[in-house]
Parts: C-alpha cells; structure tokens; sequence
C-alpha cells in the first residue's frame, strides 16, 4: 500500500464526503431498482447527485479512491455501483498509524 496515494485520496473534501455516505448508505441514499445500497453498493449516478457534479467528474473521484483501496466497484447491468472497502480501511488506518 502506498501512503501517498492513500493521503491523496483522502486529501480532498468530496472524496471524503462520498465515504462518509458510504458508510451508512441506506441513510444517505434513496432505495435503487438494481442492487442492494449495502450488499451491492450505491450506483454512481446516485453519488454523483447527491454530490452535484457530472458524472465524469464522479468518475476521477471514484478512480482516486479506488486505486487508495478504499473503496470497490461492482458492475451491474450497466451501472457501476461502489461500497466501501472496509477491511482495506481499517489496513490503511493501521498503516497510517505506522508511518506517522
């Protein structure tokens, strides 16, 4: 794991917001037709809203925390759907800890 890319991640509001979210996803987002907002994850369309931007903007988000780890995609039919990571999380955390 590299702690650059990680702190990069995290070094953005949005993208820390988005994590926030999804946390707790059935508390931020409405119920989806395809998928499940905890087993499946949410779909992008749904952050990129609730966030107010495109969703080419979402994407680089999602990217970003993607390749920190932090999060996974999953494919359905044709939409992307992202939960959180959450045994990379807590090996980021302790990572973290270590290095700092």
């Amino acid at each position: 794991m590299q702690i650059a890319t990680l702190l990069r991640a995290l070094a953005n509001e949005r993208r820390l917001r988005i994590l926030g979210w999804l946390r707790d996803p059935r508390a931020h987002f409405p119920p989806q037709l395809d998928g499940d907002l905890v087993r499946d994850g949410v779909c992008a369309v749904l952050i990129a809203e609730k966030l107010g931007v495109s969703q080419a903007t979402l994407s680089e988000h999602m990217r970003v925390l993607r390749a920190a780890g932090l999060v996974r995609a999953k494919r359905v039919r044709q939409w992307t759907f992202y939960r959180r990571d959450e045994a990379a999380i807590r090996r980021c955390k302790e990572a973290i800890r270590q290095e700092v």
